[in-house]
């Protein structure tokens, strides 16, 4: 990905000034900053970013597709809500859009986040029915 290219996380800056420095191992500021650049690692296929910043309570052993399954395209993001619940914990609703089998479908997902020596990580989710 050129690096002046806009960030697929949707914040409006370009993937250099955003969730590069994320990918790259800077702790992310809080959890939407790092639901954000989750979202930007889907999209990119950083498999080993998505497996880091998922808390180990919770984590799959690994990110492996399905031979069989159709690959997503990532289509955009849009955060609605980011509730932070105490200074180690936090809560970031979101709609994530994306396509698979030329059909259009939508993510919706309350996510839930904890902050741990420093890093924020990914520990789980409920995904909420439109």
């Amino acid at each position: 990905m050129k690096h002046t290219a806009p960030c697929p996380c949707e914040s409006g800056a370009a993937y250099e000034r955003c969730c590069r420095r994320w990918h790259q191992g800077e702790p992310a500021p809080d959890a939407e900053a790092l639901m954000r650049s989750r979202y930007a690692a889907y999209a990119l296929g950083l498999k080993d970013y998505l497996l880091h910043t998922w808390h180990p309570s919770t984590r799959p052993a690994s990110l492996q597709e399905e031979a069989d399954a159709q690959p997503l395209k990532w289509l955009g993001l849009k955060v609605l809500r980011h509730e932070a619940s105490g200074g180690d914990q936090a809560n970031v609703e979101f709609v994530a859009r994306y396509k698979v089998n030329g059909k259009a479908e939508r993510l919706h997902e309350n996510s839930r986040f904890v902050r741990e020596h420093g890093q924020w990580f990914y520990v789980d989710g409920d995904f909420i029915g439109d």
